[in-house]
């Protein structure tokens, strides 16, 4: 599948060139005009790598500010400023927001694809490295995944998962606080033609069974008509 790559420019010439270069990289893009679209944009999908400009419209530090909001939902997400303001100030606050690069306009179309290439080359080998290096079990909260033995367990008691609703555990964990679609948890269990409502029972079932463990358990919460959230 093609990686998606959001491009957010105001100006709608560069932003077409842009999304035009990238495209004919064979990249999937989506383009936004203001850092309000953006946002709608980025509730329904995350992309693999964001390009901002820091001036979107009537707003001189847009760019930053999503910058802030798209990295405490996704903190290892790949984000690259492009933009007219170099000045060396500017540079220090982009990089110390986390964005990965700061590249100044004008650019090469070309270069950009290359850097848009290089970017997530590292990033994918930056989590095949944790994947091999990393501990299997991942605990969040009171809750403990072994991802390779496919074993849960909640306040240190084991929950008897299936290996269909263990996958679906793991995903809605992966983003604590983030709601994962329906569409994300049917890729999760790794079946064909599972609908809403099978999704519904097998959340159903896991509540239960981390219930008996502990009564008090609301960590997993509906999101009407999208799917799931988990949350502290």
């Amino acid at each position: 599948m093609a990686r998606t790559i959001a491009i957010v420019e105001d100006d709608p010439d560069q932003r077409a060139n842009y999304s035009d270069a990238i495209t004919s990289k064979g990249y999937r893009v989506q383009a936004y005009a203001s850092r309000e679209d953006a946002l709608d944009g980025f509730d329904r999908e995350l992309p693999d790598l964001v390009i901002l400009d820091i001036i979107l419209g009537e707003e001189v530090d847009a760019g930053f500010q999503l910058c802030r909001d798209l990295l405490s939902r996704a903190p290892q997400l790949p984000v690259i400023f492009l933009t007219e303001r170099i000045n060396e100030i500017d540079k220090i606050s982009g990089l110390r927001l986390g964005a990965w690069d700061y590249l100044p306009k004008p650019i090469s179309l070309d270069y950009l694809a290359e850097r848009i290439s290089s970017l997530l080359r590292i990033n994918q080998a930056r989590q095949e490295q944790q994947e091999e290096h990393g501990a299997s079990a991942r605990r969040v909260g009171e809750l403990v995944l072994d991802t390779d033995a496919l074993l849960a367990s909640w306040k240190g008691k084991r929950i008897d998962l299936s290996g269909t609703e263990f996958r679906m555990l793991a995903k809605l964990v992966r983003q604590p606080g983030h709601a994962v679609s329906y569409e994300n948890l049917m890729h999760a269990t790794m079946q064909s033609l599972v609908t809403n409502n099978t999704i519904n029972t097998h959340m159903r079932n896991i509540r239960k069974k981390i219930e008996r463990i502990d009564p008090a358990f609301a960590h997993i919460k509906s999101e009407y008509g999208f799917g799931y959230r988990w949350v502290e």
